[in-house]
């Protein structure tokens, strides 16, 4: 049985996300586009588990990686943080914290 990301430890979480590394790198050279995206996905979730959620602030803009538009945090839960992209202020969604960066 797997273990949940929550209930892994760094050395753990560095593994997988090595691991996730290898088979996106892998998807991406035969050109399986999903399989890549379910991958990247997956290894921004791994990553979210190696930082501290309290890093990260309500009420604030921060950069989305690899993406032109900010995001603004409402509320964080767990290491989700939970608000809106500048452009769509009327559709909330929720990115894994090791999206975001903060602004220069």
């Amino acid at each position: 049985m797997e273990k949940r990301y929550s209930e892994m430890t760094e050395h753990e979480l560095q593994r997988e996300i090595g691991v996730l590394t290898e088979k996106a790198r892998k998807a991406e050279q035969m050109g399986i586009v999903n399989e890549l995206a379910v991958h990247e996905r997956k290894i921004a979730m791994a990553k979210a588990y190696l930082l501290d959620p309290a890093d990260f602030k309500p009420d604030v803009i921060y950069e989305i990686e690899g993406a032109e538009e900010d995001f603004y945090i409402r509320y964080l839960n767990g290491v989700f943080a939970w608000g809106h992209r500048l452009n769509t202020p009327d559709h909330e969604e929720a990115l894994p914290i090791s999206l975001l960066k903060e602004k220069d």
